[in-house]
């Protein structure tokens, strides 16, 4: 091959690459402005301060599109239909307590999309950054803000892929000892050490005491409730068909979804009494995979796919004792947080 015949392959190979990252960025660009167009009829969002020691609020991603579109924003929580205050800060998952916050992010890129999580003080400033393994799925913080926990996806893109893998990492925020994945600890299934190359963790919640808390389990094609103790870096098995676990204030009780039919991506809405591993399924009919917040020891909230708004979704909520019916909470949010 003659020197010139290279220099035109190396100049085409250039301007192929070239082409097709400025398709990308004007996708993404021509995605973006579609988002941030404000509809007519949504919610009233505002922009302003939120912080997480705003005490009788409830905090949520806005799903609502416009340019506020993913940013942490804030309602009365005795108010939920009330203009939205939104901040800066944008997320792709978020939960907050005891005035600490995490916020999981998906920032895209030309070629790939970085992935990381921020740990937040009560002002939304970032004490730390962390690279994330995948894309953001779940995360949680200790009722005394001392633990974060996050789940990603390393491969797959939902709960309802035949094939997903998953990294549960949690840190102590005292002295920023992050385990990069619950995988190191030991397993108890049934009572009998346990070992298997097809584990994996997600949807962690924490009790009080800053060492119990519980997560889902999965392997063979089943998922488990586990209790698990951050000292002792172990987990216990504790009923099958349980995932994305929620403790509630009280500590007595876990809302889960369940799999409702075996392989298939439909999941309905249970309470677990943790005294007598007895469930009740609560009102809400329609599939839910989101882990479900307590509001309070009564009602759980829960994110549901917006009707006929694609990539949108809405905020609900259901009596925890299986009575009562739906009620819509917030339209256009997910991931809420009771502060």
């Amino acid at each position: 091959m003659t020197p010139l015949r290279r220099l035109l392959i190396l100049v085409t190979a250039v301007l192929l690459l070239a082409g097709l990252g400025t398709g990308v960025v004007l996708h993404a660009a021509s995605r973006a402005a579609r988002e941030n167009q404000p509809q007519a009829g949504g919610p009233s969002v505002s922009a302003g301060k939120v912080t997480l020691k705003q005490t009788g609020r409830l905090a949520f991603l806005n799903a609502a599109s416009g340019p506020h579109r993913a940013a942490l924003a804030s309602v009365p929580a005795a108010d939920p239909a009330a203009g939205r205050t939104a901040s800066s800060l944008k997320c792709q998952r978020f939960y907050a307590a005891a005035g600490t916050g995490i916020c999981l992010q998906s920032v895209p890129g030309v070629l790939k999309q970085s992935n990381r999580a921020l740990l937040l003080d009560a002002n939304l400033h970032t004490l730390r950054s962390f690279p994330l393994a995948g894309t953001p799925s779940r995360a949680r913080v200790s009722p005394s803000g001392n633990f974060v926990t996050w789940t990603v996806f390393v491969s797959g893109e939902s709960y309802s892929s035949a094939f997903f893998s998953t990294r549960t990492s949690i840190l102590d925020t005292r002295t920023m000892r992050l385990t990069p994945s619950l995988e190191t600890y030991s397993v108890l299934l049934d009572g009998k050490p346990y070992h298997a190359s097809d584990i994996n963790f997600w949807g962690v919640t924490f009790a009080a005491d800053d060492d119990t808390f519980y997560a889902t389990l999965s392997t063979s094609n089943r998922t488990y409730l586990v209790r698990g103790s951050l000292s002792r870096r172990t987990v216990t098995t504790l009923v099958q068909n349980v995932e994305c676990p929620s403790l509630s204030p009280d500590g007595k009780r876990i809302a889960f979804k369940k799999r409702t039919l075996p392989g298939a991506a439909l999941w309905h809405e249970y309470v677990l009494d943790l005294s007598t591993l007895h469930a009740t399924p609560l009102a809400e009919q329609h599939s839910v995979d989101d882990q479900a917040t307590w509001l309070d020891d009564h009602t759980i909230a829960y994110a549901r796919p917006s009707d006929g708004k694609v990539g949108s979704s809405d905020l609900w909520s259901v009596p925890a004792d299986g009575s009562g019916s739906p009620h819509l909470l917030i339209s256009g949010a997910t991931s809420p947080a009771p502060l």
